[in-house]
């Protein structure tokens, strides 16, 4: 997860100093929206599972990712960098020190690649009218997914870091 944080936090910065390199903020877009699907579909219900109150926390941050998602969807940059940051120091300050004290670490490493698997498979663009919680999600992301990958290539979209 820190590598994805970091990613993350690498994109926001790159953004803010280059706020109008239009492949940055696709690229950004693509890697935050694949991040927030995958935790959607596999973070979340580990903590509601795993950790006291998780459902609360689960809550919590899928109504800070609807927020995340539409702005992705949109051209504030401040706020979006706002909420990249916020949802980054959750995860890395309370939610995964606190699944790491709940769960063995097999089943972390588990969750680590589930979570992988899901991002290769995620959308690329935010989608906030699709579901955010399982089963639904772990069934629609992947066929939006397609489309939005299918999208990409005819446009020529760049989607990962290593293209920049």
């Amino acid at each position: 997860m820190n590598k994805q944080h970091q990613e993350l936090l690498g994109l926001i910065a790159k953004m803010e100093s280059e706020p109008d390199n239009p492949k940055v903020k696709s690229v950004l877009v693509a890697v935050a929206s694949r991040h927030l699907c995958a935790e959607e579909q596999y973070l979340y219900p580990a903590i509601r599972t795993a950790v006291p109150g998780g459902d609360e926390l689960a809550d919590r941050e899928l109504a800070e990712d609807q927020t995340l998602m539409h702005l992705l969807s949109g051209d504030d940059i401040n706020a979006t960098a706002a909420a990249i940051r916020r949802h980054v120091a959750a995860d890395a300050e309370e939610l995964l020190p606190m699944l790491s004290q709940m769960v063995p670490s097999e089943d972390l490493v588990r969750l680590g690649n589930r979570l992988e698997t899901a991002e290769e498979a995620a959308p690329t663009r935010p989608h906030p009218a699709t579901p955010s919680t399982p089963p639904w999600n772990k069934v629609v992301d992947p066929l939006i997914g397609v489309v939005d990958k299918a999208r990409d290539a005819v446009t020529g979209r760049k989607t990962y870091v290593r293209d920049l």
